[in-house]
């Protein structure tokens, strides 16, 4: 005799209702495709009624007692969750980081350029992050570094600070969100 191991593997995460012939408990309570209480009964009849009007019965409450069933057109249920999750989805707004990479000896007129992108990407919406690399002996001088973000921060019209300038390792961050004119 072989020995065969089978395993189950789940589809979905997301756990569907009971619906129909899959309802499988002793008695239910019912609600009406109006919305009216049609009291506590056996799930026999209960499909009975709903197959009468043509309609689903599902299982809405599962962990009541006893568990609440309505009598409803299953496919039109699924369509409009569907759509609202569609519709919800569309407006989210994702929020990107964007970089903006100094030095500690950084020019003027770089540095001005470097501030109005930054106020581009948080004008759009977008989280900033500005950063300092350090290379060779300007570890030294870490505090030019902490000089030369506290002047971006300051001449940064669009955002706020979110994050304060904070060395971690060989480079300096700090971060800059947008503020809500809302």
């Amino acid at each position: 005799m072989q020995n065969y191991n089978w395993r189950c593997f789940i589809i979905s995460t997301k756990k569907e209702l009971e619906i129909n012939e899959e309802i499988r408990d002793k008695e239910i309570r019912v609600i009406g495709a109006d919305g009216s209480q049609l009291g506590v009964m056996s799930p026999d009849k209960a499909l009975k009624m709903a197959e009468d009007e043509n309609l689903d019965l599902v299982k809405i409450a599962p962990t009541a007692v006893p568990p609440v069933c309505r009598i409803m057109d299953y496919g039109k249920y699924r369509f409009e969750q569907q759509k609202k999750e569609k519709e919800n989805k569309k407006n989210q707004k994702v929020v990107d980081i964007k970089e903006v990479r100094l030095s500690i000896n950084i020019d003027t007129n770089d540095f001005n350029t470097k501030v109005n992108q930054a106020n581009k990407f948080l004008k759009n919406g977008d989280k900033v992050k500005v950063s300092i690399r350090f290379r060779g002996r300007e570890m030294a001088h870490s505090k030019l570094g902490l000089d030369v973000m506290q002047r971006f921060g300051e001449a940064v019209v669009g955002g706020t600070i979110e994050k304060p300038a904070k060395l971690e390792g060989r480079s300096m961050m700090m971060f800059l969100a947008p503020v809500n004119n809302k």
